[in-house]
């Protein structure tokens, strides 16, 4: 299938998936995870594939770690999925209601968007999150993953997809596109398509923005904060300061600032910056900071 038919089979699939039950969204949620792990093996050689040219096309450590694919990212995101199958169904949600004069009530209900393009880094695991989240919230998804990950989304989505579509799911909601050719085509198709996601650079979500008519969901360049309030725990915000920084360092939203409240610095940054020590996470910090954190190595900020 060329993009063109992949959006409108994805459009036409929108329509009944937006219309489907939640037992049936939840079902086909199990079952890619169910199929998942028992197609792994298959999955795990086509992520060898790419880790191999990724290495002999010289890519940055990070990078690397990002594209690899194993047990460990394997269980994450099976139990990603089985999560969202054990969630409450988000459409028909009521989120807001008004009683504008008597008799007269707005509310705001919950929809599913239709069919979502979504362009995503080199990173696997972030093919099944993606497919999930768009999967539980009814909505057809097109996916565009980095061309490094080429092997391992192909593996993953033709289980993902096959899974889904035996599970009841309407044949065609989910697309993989596989080149930059289809992300240009995939622009103009504002017929078919109902919103597009890109995750990148600001020039790259800003190129997105400027050539197509479609709705964009961008975003910028950040840094991601953990903030440590006046009140908090000193032993829990150790536990979850260490957990964002190095629970998967590779990621782009692991923690880059530490921020303390100055009524928490006392008691609650020297256990937590002990903390980051023991987990060999390099400090820097100024020198009100410094001072309350005596025999922690730690360079000026």
């Amino acid at each position: 299938m060329n993009t063109l038919e992949i959006a409108q089979a994805a459009k036409q699939a929108s329509f009944a998936l937006a219309a489907s039950k939640a037992e049936l969204r939840n079902r086909a949620l199990e079952a890619v995870a169910d199929a998942l792990e028992k197609g792994k093996e298959a999955i795990f050689a086509a992520n060898e594939k790419d880790m191999e040219q990724a290495k002999a096309d010289g890519i940055a450590a990070p990078v690397l770690k990002r594209l690899k694919f194993d047990e460990s990212k394997l269980a994450d995101v099976c139990a990603g999925l089985r999560a969202l199958a054990a969630m409450d169904d988000p459409i028909g949600h009521e989120q807001l209601r008004t009683e504008l004069a008597d008799g007269l009530v707005l509310s705001r209900v919950a929809c599913p968007i239709g069919v979502i393009g979504v362009i995503f880094e080199s990173r696997p695991d972030a093919l099944v999150q993606i497919a999930g989240l768009c999967l539980k919230s009814g909505n057809s998804v097109l996916l565009k993953g980095g061309r490094e990950a080429l092997h391992s989304n192909q593996a993953l989505f033709d289980v993902m997809k096959a899974a889904s579509e035996a599970a009841g799911v309407p044949e065609g909601w989910a697309g993989l596109l596989t080149t930059r050719e289809e992300v240009g085509a995939m622009l103009a198709m504002d017929e078919y398509i109902d919103l597009i996601i890109p995750r990148g650079s600001n020039a790259f979500v800003r190129y997105i923005m400027d050539n197509s008519r479609i709705p964009v969901l961008g975003h910028s360049d950040g840094v991601c904060h953990v903030y440590l309030d006046a009140v908090c725990d000193a032993q829990m915000a150790a536990r979850v300061t260490v957990d964002a920084k190095t629970q998967y360092p590779a990621a782009c939203n692991a923690a880059e600032t530490l921020l303390v409240h100055k009524d928490a610095a006392h008691h609650a940054l020297p256990v937590v910056a002990a903390a980051l020590h023991v987990a060999g996470v390099k400090l820097r910090a100024d020198a009100r900071a410094q001072a309350l954190m005596p025999g922690i190595p730690c360079s000026a900020a």
